[in-house]
């Protein structure tokens, strides 16, 4: 099994829904290709971002499989299947496999408490019933679960189990996990404030939802990593930081869809509970956000630019 497979920047798409509040399939792949073409690393559909406890199962099933048309083969896959059941999570990470994803992305989401044990086996059913590599996702803020490093070290026992993602937002936690892990584990940020502390602290990539807005940054602070271009990496990461932390104060879904239509790309409606930023956010967005695109401007690629097909 391919442990390797994913790197650098993972990007999160929204899901636009109509005003029926229906999926709206074509818009969401055109907002799929805007990130493909700008040339991130790998796409990770029914997350956080894509509202995917709003979901039924069906309409999983839809965007996982236009995930895949869209994409083609161009970048891997890493499908959200979480879900509240050990049996619904099985139902989605085989729908994933069977349609072509690459990986599975799993939260344990709880309504009671779950413990340790209880977490284990979660993810060891899961692993049994598919072949593809799974990734580990510790969120406490969004699915109520706080996976210790303990707890991540013993889930990658289970064969396929053979990444993590932290975004508890504890750095000292990654320097942690590094330390305890070794540097053949692959361990990914999710907490985008804290994206240049994560690579220095060993981070294989960085997932966020930010790449719908500024991916050409988010590639940059990659790549300066690459290069152990520490100066540069911070020129990057200093520019972005502002639209970073704003995107996680105002919540993602809302403040993607302000940040779209700011650029003056349609993001579609968001499904309720959920509503659009206030007037006074979507100013103090576009402030920040015209600052950063002004920075960001000579690093925009082209659907032409060679870097975009040769992942």
């Amino acid at each position: 099994m391919n442990k390797s497979i994913f790197r650098g920047i993972i990007a999160y798409p929204i899901t636009p829904f109509n005003d029926q509040e229906q999926i709206d399939i074509p818009l969401f792949k055109r907002l799929l290709e805007r990130m493909i073409l700008a040339g991130t690393h790998g796409i990770a559909p029914l997350g956080s971002t894509g509202v995917m406890p709003y979901l039924n199962d069906e309409e999983k099933e839809a965007l996982t499989e236009a995930t895949i048309a869209q994409v083609a083969g161009r970048v891997p896959v890493l499908t959200g299947v979480s879900n509240l059941t050990t049996e619904r999570t099985i139902y989605h990470a085989k729908f994933a496999e069977k349609t072509g994803s690459d990986a599975v992305m799993i939260l344990p989401m709880s309504y009671w408490k779950l413990n340790d044990k209880e977490i284990f086996a979660h993810y060891e059913a899961v692993a049994k019933a598919i072949s593809i590599p799974i990734m580990a996702y510790n969120n406490p803020a969004t699915g109520g679960v706080d996976m210790s490093p303990t707890l991540l070290k013993k889930l990658l026992e289970i064969p396929n189990v053979t990444m993590i993602k932290e975004s508890s937002g504890d750095l000292q936690r990654m320097h942690t996990l590094r330390k305890d892990l070794g540097e053949e584990v692959a361990f990914f940020n999710g907490s985008n404030p804290l994206a240049l502390g994560a690579f220095s602290a060993g981070a294989t990539g960085w997932c966020t939802a930010a790449s719908n807005l500024i991916p050409e940054l988010n590639i940059g602070l990659y790549e300066a990593i690459v290069k152990n271009d520490l100066k540069a990496a911070q020129i990057l990461f200093y520019k972005q930081l502002d639209l970073l932390r704003f995107l996680v104060e105002k919540g993602l879904p809302r403040s993607i869809k302000a940040g779209l239509e700011l650029m003056g790309e349609d993001a579609g409606q968001l499904r309720g509970p959920l509503k659009p930023l206030a007037k006074e956010e979507i100013a103090e967005m576009k402030t920040i956000l015209d600052e950063v695109l002004n920075f960001s401007a000579p690093l925009r690629f082209s659907e032409h630019d060679p870097r975009v097909h040769n992942q």
